[in-house]
Order: C-alpha cells, then structure tokens, then sequence
C-alpha cells in the first residue's frame, strides 16, 4: 500500500513562500498586494471526510497558510477525473481566497497496478489525460493543480525507467499547459533515499513544476512493524538528495500531522495486521485516556506509548507512534540546515493544536 491512500484509506474506514518566477493569472494580484506580508510557509492539504472542521481550521490560521490543497479529485482513466464528495464547493474557494489563500485541489489515484503506468507510457493517454485534467483546472476559480500518483512507485525492476519516463513526460506536459493557462502545477512525490523513491525524476520535476511535495511521513507504514513516521536522520538523507536536485525555494516538505495504532506481541507477531490510523490529536487523547506517560523517542524525537486494550485473557498489547509540536520542532532544524522553508501539513485539522506557534518560529 502507497504512503498516502495508506492513511486515506484507514481514515474512511475507521506552504509558502512564492517561487522564483514571477505568479500570472489569477494568483498574480493576490501576490502583489500580499508583497509586504511575512512570507507564508505553510500549506496543507484539506480532507474532504472532514472538510467542513478543516475549513475552519483553516480560516484561523490564514496568516500562516500559503496554500490549501483540498483532496477533491481522483483519476479513474486517461478521461475521467472524478470528485469526491464536496468537490468544488464554491462557498470554501471563495473564502480561503478572500483570506489571501491560494487553493490548489490535489488530484488522486487508486488505480489497479500498471493501469496508470499505461496511461503515462503512451502518448495519445497521456494527451487525453492532460486535457482531463486542464478541464477540472478550469472548472473553478482555482489556483493550479496538485497531482498525488502513487501507485507508480511499485514498478518493477524490468520497468520502472520506462514508467518513470513516462511520469515525467507527463508532468512536464501537464504543468506547461497550467502556466499556458495562468496556474500553478504542483507535484506530490515520495521521499527520495539510498533504497526508495527511484520512479521520481526530482531533477526534470522540479524544473517543470511550481512545488516539488515530498512526503516526509510513513517511515513505518500501517503495513509494517511498529515504529515512527520520521526521523530527523531520515529528513537528513532524503533533504540532502533532493536539495541538489530540485532548487530550495520549490521544495516543500510534507509533515505528519497523525500516526498509526499497532497490535504488537502475541502469535502473529508485530507488524501482521494493519494498524489502525489515528490524527495527532486523536492519539495524545488515547494517551491521556489510558494513562500512558508521555515521551519522545531519543532517536526519532517522536511520541510513542504502549498500553494493554481489553481485560484478562483477551487483553492485547499495542503501540502508538505519531507526531505532534514537540517532535516536529525536534525535526525542523534538519530543515533549516538545508535551507527549506516551506512545509505541508497532511493534513489539515489532524495536527496537534500547538504545532502552528512551532512552524510560526520555524
């Protein structure tokens, strides 16, 4: 399972300063007239499952927030986009513009492995879908696109070159038809190590896009072992690769914003059942609930607990790892070291409500 559609698909079951190029279209009169204004560092996408606290959330930091990625959209061909339920609602777009908000919709996929790989390899699809995609561009006052593909990340060794050329074509095509038409193109992509991240060309991406969003988050994954979702020595090594490939100023790094509930020990081991997703929130809740003493990993500089669920015999063991404030100002000198400034929340209303004084301190 993809990071992302990991923690979309247990939450339904259960960012910035501008870049170097000048804005057009309809970003522009709003970035000349916020020119004196401290910089906004922060951006994060909105949760259409909660869309309506999120938006409120929000408007009471719009000081703070750059851009609001709703998650809206989802592509089911080369020629159909889909919403989801609140998709393009008006009422949202006009008030976070009205607070000086840039509102980029994040376009999605959960499509069967090698179906999107198709779609990218061939040149008529991969037209056909870019023109989707510009319709939806245009289906409302919005400020660009951001596009999540994941499930291309599991190419196989005999093919992941070829998809990863055909990502990149893509890309490129599509964020050169959003500048044609006055928006931003943003792309969302896995982090970049010595053992993932291959099918992202960051280089040839960060030349054609406006923002480059590296998901800094699922170290463990729901699928895994028990564990943080990052590290400042996982920061350490995805940063120093992606700031020699993708300039500074359009970077931003994704920050976790929830955690993951695992049943640890007994027969089938630690890692076998899918954990449970909880938002950071939700998770120093359950802490307090089941008196669990609070403590940040000396390593990860993450929070963590464990606690016994149910009675007697049919008492099961399990751990909680997440982020909140006092981690991610633990993770954000790693940040600085490599001059990135611009981060993005996923996602918005999750967080812990005290992160917002730590990215205003940076």
């Amino acid at each position: 399972m993809n990071r992302r559609h990991s923690t979309v698909l247990c939450v339904l079951a259960g960012t910035l300063a501008l870049t170097a190029a000048a804005p057009t279209g309809p970003a522009a009169s709003e970035a000349t007239a916020s020119e004196a204004a401290p910089p906004r560092t922060v951006s994060a996408w909105l949760p259409y499952w909660d869309q309506e606290a999120a938006y409120r959330n929000a408007l009471d930091h719009a000081a703070q927030i750059r851009t609001i990625s709703p998650f809206w959209y989802e592509t089911k061909s080369a020629a159909r986009v889909t919403g989801h339920t609140g998709a393009g609602e008006r009422r949202i777009i006009n008030g976070l513009h009205a607070r000086g908000i840039q509102v980029v919709p994040t376009v999605m996929e959960t499509m069967k492995p090698g179906a999107l790989a198709k779609v990218l390899n061939s040149k008529k699809s991969r037209a056909r879908h870019v023109d989707a995609l510009l319709a939806v561009a245009r289906s409302r006052a919005y400020d660009g696109l951001d596009i999540d593909y994941e499930s291309i990340a599991t190419a196989s060794d005999d093919k992941y070159r070829a998809v990863r050329a055909g990502y990149t074509a893509f890309a490129t095509q599509l964020c050169a038809r959003l500048h044609a038409s006055g928006k931003r193109c943003f792309l969302t992509v896995m982090p970049k190590t010595r053992s993932t991240g291959r099918i992202w060309d960051y280089e040839k991406l960060g030349a054609a896009a406006d923002r480059v969003r590296i998901m800094g988050y699922n170290l463990h994954s729901a699928e895994g072992k028990p564990g943080p979702l990052a590290s400042p020595q996982w920061y350490e090594e995805i940063l120093s690769r992606a700031t020699r490939q993708v300039p500074r100023a359009k970077l931003e790094m994704g920050l976790p914003a929830y955690g993951w509930n695992w049943k640890v020990g007994g027969a089938r081991g630690s890692g076998k059942k899918r954990a449970r997703h909880v938002t950071s929130k939700s998770a120093e809740v359950l802490r307090r609930k089941v008196g669990a003493r609070y403590a940040l990993d000396p390593q990860s500089r993450t929070p963590h607990f464990t606690y016994k669920e149910g009675k007697g015999k049919k008492a099961t063991r399990r751990t909680v790892w997440y982020q909140d404030a006092a981690g991610t100002a633990a993770h954000l000198p790693v940040l600085r070291k490599y001059g990135v400034r611009n981060t993005v929340l996923w996602a918005l209303n999750f967080e812990d409500p005290k992160l917002w004084k730590t990215l205003a301190r940076g």
